[in-house]
């Protein structure tokens, strides 16, 4: 990153030069650290779609519990996880980011332990609250992690094979899930992360370089607590809104009053010596941008992501582990587009967000057109999800890319929680939307072809905005530094 973004993103407050934090040594160790942060990331993203196999086997652990309770056991993690990524970001910076990856990984391997004993929903749910608490701690900490052991030059391949991670837990996760379910029962998609959770704290206690520097103030907690109460009650209300009603006094309350809970936290970070958000940051257009499409991107990708395997199994009569397996080669896909646009998103990461929207968007568009009641895998659907699986690692990786180069080093993981609460906000959006157009279209059963192809539109336009909106993903002023230095070299 050059120096006129840090200059530009830096509050007047803050524009001393950041501490020495042992860079030298987290260098030293920058693939071992890689390999860390990988390994959280997948644990995390893979307990998103292994739980949502086991919904059909908890309802049958669990007789007596509604569906609208047992529909929290995932709702919860997702909201939890959204609400606290914002101000965990803001709390590695802070604390360090070692420490709090250590506490994180920590927490969520007890919660996973408890999960699978769990003799009710209600401790059940209790427990991925903790989940989703200690996973929001893992990703900021995790990239900013990786962004600091890395110099400049590198930081972009390095954010490829850390969303390849994701990619890859997308990949995997609901094969693997149908076949622990099948196997062993629900308990057992809990009980795989506790194994790898108990590697990564030994390892990452040993390999992770500790911190030199002194430790920055606390942020705000009044305006923590409103950002963390402020997005889960607006992605609690998005998620849960079909299941609530739309009208419902308790939709109309969660999404109010969380905005009207941002507004307030986002008033008082404004002025606040240490905010709960780092405002500044969106003051580069870059990262602005780059929020944006994350937005945008993640609303198609999760409405894509809930309804493909749902058509697989409710129109074609796939199995659960069929559908899964169904969409692993869009996933594969996924896993080495990531690992490719990050070798040359760094001076590329325009172009690779634009070419793979418009190829999730090609990719939903076939599925809209194509796909009929009757299976057609090899023709229509195998390659459009290769065409959409390239699309979605390239997008994510250079997203991702984007907002990092954006950010000044001391505030690697606040940049990072923030840009991860777009996604996750752009996803809880995507579910609203699925939710509302399968009740309105999907007929008494609530799911029909017609439905399907109506939420593949909406995805296929949101997959096109975040295209477009990605033809600004230029820093002027960066643009511009460059420019003159062309010139003086030319001269």
């Amino acid at each position: 990153m050059s120096g006129s973004d840090a200059a530009q993103l830096v509050t007047p407050e803050t524009t001393a030069p950041p501490p020495d934090t042992g860079q030298d040594a987290a260098y030293a160790r920058g693939g071992l650290t890689l390999l860390m942060a990988c390994g959280a990331t997948f644990v995390a993203f893979l307990d998103v779609s292994v739980t949502y196999v086991a919904f059909p086997s908890l309802h049958k652990s669990f007789p007596d519990a509604s569906l609208s309770a047992l529909s929290w056991v995932v709702s919860s993690y997702t909201v939890v996880f959204a609400a606290v990524l914002a101000p965990a970001g803001r709390l590695a910076d802070v604390l360090g980011r070692r420490a709090l990856f250590l506490l994180s990984v920590a927490g969520f391997t007890l919660a996973s332990g408890l999960c699978a004993i769990a003799p009710t929903v209600e401790f059940l749910v209790g427990m991925r609250v903790l989940q989703g608490i200690s996973a929001a701690g893992m990703i900021p900490s995790a990239l900013s992690l990786v962004l600091s052991s890395r110099p400049p030059e590198r930081r972009s391949s390095a954010i490829g094979l850390w969303g390849a991670s994701s990619s890859a837990a997308a990949a995997v996760g609901p094969p693997l899930g149908g076949l622990l379910v099948d196997s062993f029962g629900w308990p057992s998609v809990f009980l795989i992360n506790v194994p790898l959770g108990v590697v990564l704290v030994v390892a990452s206690y040993r390999i992770l370089p500790p911190r030199t520097g002194p430790a920055g103030r606390m942020p705000d907690l009044i305006g923590t607590l409103a950002v963390a109460l402020g997005v889960g009650g607006v992605v609690a209300a998005l998620t849960e809104g079909s299941s609530w009603g739309w009208t419902s006094p308790a939709f109309l309350g969660a999404l109010l009053g969380g905005a009207v809970l941002l507004a307030l936290a986002l008033l008082r970070s404004r002025r606040h010596p240490a905010p709960a958000v780092e405002i500044s940051l969106w003051r580069s257009r870059k990262f602005r941008v780059a929020n944006i499409a994350f937005v945008l991107f993640g609303g198609s990708m999760y409405c894509w992501l809930l309804a493909a395997p749902l058509f697989a199994t409710e129109i074609w009569g796939y199995s659960e582990v069929e559908a899964g397996l169904a969409l692993a080669p869009g996933a594969v896909m996924s896993v080495i587009a990531s690992v490719l646009a990050g070798r040359y998103a760094r001076a590329h990461q325009r172009v690779a967000v634009v070419v793979g929207g418009v190829l999730f968007a090609v990719q939903c568009g076939i599925w809209m057109i194509g796909l009929e009641s009757k299976p057609d895998f090899l023709v229509v659907w195998l390659p459009a999800t290769l065409i959409g699986g390239v699309g979605i690692g390239a997008v994510m990786t250079g997203l991702s890319s984007a907002s990092a180069t954006a950010l000044p080093p001391r505030l690697f993981a606040a940049g990072a929680g923030l840009a991860t609460t777009a996604r996750q906000v752009g996803a809880a959006l995507g579910t609203a939307a699925f939710a509302a157009l399968m009740a309105v279209l999907g007929g008494e059963s609530g799911k029909t072809l017609d439905g399907f192809r109506q939420v593949f539109v909406m995805c296929t336009v949101l997959a096109a905005l975040a295209a477009v909106a990605a033809l600004w993903l230029t820093d002027p002023k960066q643009k511009a530094s460059q420019e003159k230095a062309s010139q003086e070299a030319e001269h």
